[in-house]
């Protein structure tokens, strides 16, 4: 039997890192022909990658040896003072790394043994400048990408727009157009488009010309379901990007780790009725300003539903920094809010967002809308609220309330801005529109049958992934096309 290996390649972070991680388990666990190794590329600062790799391997659910992990060398990278490009002058940094693996590997295959054959590269959305390297030895590329087919349909049709139409898409900021884009059955509000790629400026450009590089892969895995996104991936098949697999949804169901803060949590959730409480957190970047968290507080406490808020303290202005714990919440809360919603409310920082999401008392996630926060929303049946910040998570909450009619719209177009310029405020969303959108979440039939939709979710994603599912059998096609492309 030929021993066949894959090299994963992550962009920094941990939430494209865990979902790689997922995907890798689930090919390891289909086919004993298979080796799996994910180079990290770790930022300074980064602690929440270190303990994610030590808690895999001390975890019962690490899969054997043929799973490993390669640290790449830490470049030099001041974090307090970015400079435009930072995060892909860091990735392409590592190429001389790369190189020097993949032909470490090739020459363990010559010297003879039974080193298994290297099968290629699969490359995260970010990292498609390592196609290059592929290239260089011959080796085919494939795409995992971390977020959505509706996602992954917007950017083909920017990338159209702009290098084969001669389109510019930054001309679309501010605007009222609504865009016909294949993958959604309705058109699509500019204003719900990512940010980033709306801009008069090189990294627009940057981000381009990375995805324009996905249709020199082989094939694209896609974190979805078939029937979440049935529309959408029937689109992408009739469209100029390689072979698409539907091979989700990846959630990483063992992520956290015990500590006092997570006994913590999960005692005073175990004192809740069921489906009472409503969850707030947004996600490893989400944090707000003061005056938009006294907002929510003032929504929650006049909403009166049971709450489990993830409240996380901002970086520091200009620096590409993670949010940080709050010493004492009081400094950044209303007057007396503690102790007014004490008994019906908790205030935490840190979450372990799977562990809370799976627990019986919560009836609720108020969410920034990243992909894996949804995909564990649907896996748990979770109705969402929607509240999201940066990257494509407006994409993400268009798509959940007005494509899919499963979450609750708190903004869809609301854009974090994690460098405003002088004089140029960060829009603030009132109490009562917050507050409004959490009782349309909690109430029994929850806002025109997201509820019932998101428990019928609960059942078809899970069925995808087990034997004769649909991301099953994508999975299935993914590792025959690996192994035909180097037979």
């Amino acid at each position: 039997m030929q021993k066949t290996q894959l090299i994963f390649i992550p962009s920094p972070g941990l939430s494209h890192l865990t979902s790689t991680v997922e995907m890798a388990k689930l090919l390891l666990a289909r086919d004993q022909r298979l080796s799996i190794i994910v180079l990290i590329m770790k930022l300074p600062n980064d602690r929440n990658v270190d303990n994610y790799i030590t808690g895999l391997s001390s975890s019962d659910s690490n899969p054997t040896s043929r799973l490993c992990f390669k640290q790449l060398p830490n470049e030099d990278l001041d974090s307090s003072n970015p400079k435009p490009g930072w995060l892909f002058n860091f990735i392409h940094g590592q190429a001389v790394h790369v190189r020097e693996i993949v032909s470490g590997l090739l020459k363990g295959e010559t010297s003879g043994g039974d080193a298994p054959r290297l099968a290629g590269l699969v490359l995260d959305m970010f990292c498609t400048n390592f196609i290059d390297v592929a290239n260089g030895f011959g080796l085919p590329s494939y795409v995992f990408y971390t977020s959505g087919a509706c996602c992954l349909g917007v950017f083909s049709e920017l990338v159209s727009l702009k290098f084969e139409h001669g389109q510019e898409p930054w001309k679309l900021i501010n605007s009222v157009t609504e865009l016909s884009i294949p993958c959604f059955s309705r058109p699509v509000p500019s204003k719900v488009l990512p940010a980033v790629l709306l801009t008069d400026n090189p990294m627009a450009n940057i981000f381009f010309t990375y995805f324009e590089r996905f249709k020199e892969a082989k094939g694209i895995m896609v974190n979805t379901v078939h029937e979440l996104e049935s529309y959408a991936i029937e689109s992408l098949s009739h469209g100029k990007i390689p072979k698409v697999y539907p091979v989700g949804p990846l959630v990483n169901l063992g992520s956290n780790q015990a500590s006092e803060k997570y006994d913590e949590i999960m005692k005073w959730l175990d004192d809740q009725p069921d489906s009472s409480v409503v969850f707030l957190c947004f996600g490893s970047m989400g944090s707000f300003e003061e005056i938009q968290v006294k907002e929510i507080a003032l929504a929650l406490e006049r909403s009166g539903h049971r709450f489990l808020w993830s409240i996380r303290k901002p970086g520091p202005k200009g620096a590409a920094q993670f949010p940080t714990e709050y010493e004492d919440f009081q400094q950044v809360l209303p007057e007396g809010f503690l102790g007014r919603t004490e008994g019906v409310g908790k205030v935490i920082g840190w979450a372990p967002q799977v562990a809370v999401l799976s627990h019986s008392a919560v009836g609720g996630f108020v969410s920034h809308c990243g992909w894996n926060s949804t995909l564990e929303s649907l896996w748990f049946g979770v109705p969402m609220a929607t509240f999201p910040l940066y990257a494509e998570q407006q994409l993400n909450a268009f798509e959940l309330v007005k494509e899919l009619g499963m979450a609750v719209e708190i903004r869809i177009d609301y854009h974090k801005k994690f460098n405003p310029e002088e004089g140029d405020k960060q829009e603030i969303v009132a109490a009562d529109v917050i507050e409004a959108a959490i009782r349309r979440l909690m109430s029994e039939d929850s806002d025109g049958g997201v509820r019932q939709k998101v428990k019928e979710m609960q059942k078809i994603s899970r069925l995808a992934l087990m034997e004769g599912g649909s991301s099953y059998k994508a999975i299935d096609r993914f590792i025959n096309d690996v192994i035909q492309n180097i037979s």
